[in-house]
C-alpha cells in the first residue's frame, strides 16, 4: 500500500507548527502579521531547499481562506499561466478576493512567462507568491520583481532541527508504532544541511532500512546506511549545495582535476549552467581577486558566452573558465579588506568627512572651507601627492594587506614607494 513520505505527513498546517524563520513569521514578525491581518501582497520567497518556501505558501493560502492555484516553472507554460489569470476574473465576478498563485522555482520562468503574469499582478488579479533558491534580482524581470516584496529564508539551524526530529518521532502515527532512540544527533543534522526535508528523508531512509524492534540512531548508523542510499538521498538533486561548495573549494585549492570533476557532476545533474556561471563570477573576485584581475573578466565573458551558446557546448566555456580559475594565482584580499571595512563602518558609525574630501558646489560650502587645501594627484609626479584620505578618528587605519602573488608584490612595492610605509 502507497502512503505519503515523512516530510509530507508532517507538514505544518499552520503558523504555530511552522519550524524555523522567526525572522519573518515568528511573534510579531513582519509576515506573520501581514498573514493575520489578512492583507498580504505579493511576495518572492528566496532560500535554499528544504526551508519551508511551499509550505509557507499553502498556510498563508489556508489562513487567508482565498483560492490557492499553484504551478511549477519546470513543467508550466504561458498556457498555464493565462488558464489560472482567466479563472481569477471569473472569481471576482462574483465579488470575492483574488487568488493566490504560488509558482514554484520561478527563476525557471523566462522573460515571456514572467511578463504573462505582470499584468495580472499590476491590476490585483492575482497575488503572486513565488519560491526560488536563487537570487531574484538575477532572475525575475525588474517590472515584476519591484511589485513583490523579497523574503529571504534561512537554514534551520540546530535548535529547529531539534524540534524536528522530536517532533517527528512524537506525532508521526508510523515513527510513534517504533521503538526509537536517538542517541546521537550530530551526522543527522550534519547530513541535512540546514534542510528541513533532507533531515526528515534521512530519518526515513534510516528508519526503512532497520527493522529491528528497537532502533538506536548514531552517527555511525546514519553514516553507513547513507552510504549504502546515496542513489535514493540525492535522487531529487538535494546535494546541490554540497556540490557547488566543493566545486568552489577545488578552485580555492588550486586542484584543477577535482574542479573539473565536480563541474561535471553539476552538469550531468540538471543544473542551471547560469547558476555555475554566476558561482565562477564569485570565485574569481573573492578567491583570486587581485593576484590575478582578468579572472573576473574571463569568468564574466563566461556568463555572457553560456547564455547565447546554451548546452552542449555551454560545457566547454565552463570547463576552460573553472581550470584557469582553480590554476589562477589566488588572493582574498580584496575580500577580506571590505568585510573589515564593513565592520569598521559598523563600529564607527558615519564620522565626519575631511573638508578638502568634500565636494564644493556653492559658494556657501566654499566659505565653510568645502574643498580648500584638495591637492590634485594629477597635477604632481607620478601622479601622486601625499594627503589625509580617512576621517581623523581612523586615519592610521590599514584595511587592505596586498598578499604573497606576483601582481600584488608589485602593488605592494608601489605603495610602499608613494607612502613610504
Amino acid at each position: 500500500m502507497s502512503y505519503k513520505p515523512l516530510p509530507e505527513r508532517l507538514r505544518p498546517q499552520n503558523l504555530d507548527e511552522f519550524i524555523g524563520q522567526k525572522h519573518l513569521v515568528g511573534e510579531n514578525a513582519i509576515l506573520r502579521k501581514m498573514v493575520e491581518s489578512g492583507n498580504i501582497q505579493s511576495i518572492i520567497l528566496w532560500g535554499p531547499p528544504g526551508v519551508g518556501k511551499t509550505t509557507l505558501s499553502k498556510i498563508i493560502a489556508g489562513k487567508l481562506d482565498r483560492a490557492f492555484y499553484s504551478l511549477s516553472a519546470v513543467s508550466s507554460g504561458v498556457k498555464d499561466v493565462r488558464e489560472v489569470i482567466e479563472k481569477s476574473k471569473k472569481i471576482q465576478l462574483f465579488q470575492k478576493p483574488n487568488p493566490l498563485l504560488f509558482i514554484d522555482e520561478i527563476h525557471r520562468f523566462s522573460k515571456s512567462q514572467q511578463d504573462s503574469l505582470l499584468g495580472a499582478v499590476e491590476q490585483g488579479l492575482i497575488t503572486l507568491i513565488g519560491a526560488t533558491t536563487e537570487n531574484p534580482s538575477f532572475e525575475v524581470i525588474s517590472p515584476l520583481l519591484s511589485r513583490c516584496q523579497v523574503y529571504v529564508l534561512e537554514h534551520l539551524n540546530k535548535e529547529d532541527l531539534d524540534i524536528l526530529l522530536n517532533r517527528a518521532l512524537t506525532i508521526d502515527k508510523r515513527l510513534k508504532e517504533r521503538e526509537i532512540e536517538v542517541k546521537e544527533k550530530n551526522a543527522l543534522f550534519l547530513h541535512s544541511g540546514g534542510d528541513a526535508r533532507k533531515l526528515l528523508n534521512i530519518l526515513e531512509i534510516i528508519t526503512n532500512a532497520n527493522s529491528d524492534e528497537k532502533l538506536v540512531i548514531t552517527n555511525e548508523l546514519v553514516n553507513s546506511v547513507l552510504q549504502q542510499n546515496t542513489a535514493i538521498y540525492d535522487k531529487k538533486g538535494e546535494l546541490h549545495y554540497d556540490i557547488v561548495s566543493a566545486l568552489i573549494k577545488s578552485i580555492r585549492g588550486s586542484d584543477p582535476n577535482a574542479t573539473v570533476y565536480w563541474l561535471a557532476r553539476m552538469l550531468e545533474g540538471g543544473e542551471d549552467i547560469k547558476f555555475i556561471a554566476r558561482r565562477l563570477i564569485i570565485s574569481a573576485s573573492e578567491d583570486i581577486g587581485l593576484a590575478n584581475p582578468n579572472a573576473l573578466l574571463l569568468a564574466n565573458n563566461c556568463f555572457d558566452a553560456i547564455k547565447n551558446i546554451g548546452m552542449p557546448e555551454a560545457r566547454i566555456i565552463l570547463s576552460q573558465t573553472a581550470i584557469y580559475l582553480a590554476t589562477s594565482p589566488k588572493s582574498n584580499s580584496a575580500y577580506l579588506a571590505i568585510d573589515e571595512a564593513l565592520a569598521l563602518v559598523k563600529k564607527t558609525g558615519n564620522l565626519p568627512i575631511p573638508l578638502h574630501l568634500r565636494n564644493s558646489p556653492t559658494k556657501l560650502m566654499k566659505e565653510l572651507g568645502y574643498g580648500k587645501g584638495y591637492k590634485y594627484s594629477h597635477s604632481f609626479s607620478n601622479n601622486f601627492v601625499e594627503q589625509q584620505y580617512l576621517p581623523d578618528e581612523i586615519i592610521k587605519t590599514e584595511l587592505y594587506k596586498p598578499q604573497n602573488n606576483p601582481t600584488e608584490n608589485k602593488v605592494k612595492k608601489l605603495m610602499e614607494f608613494f607612502w613610504k610605509k
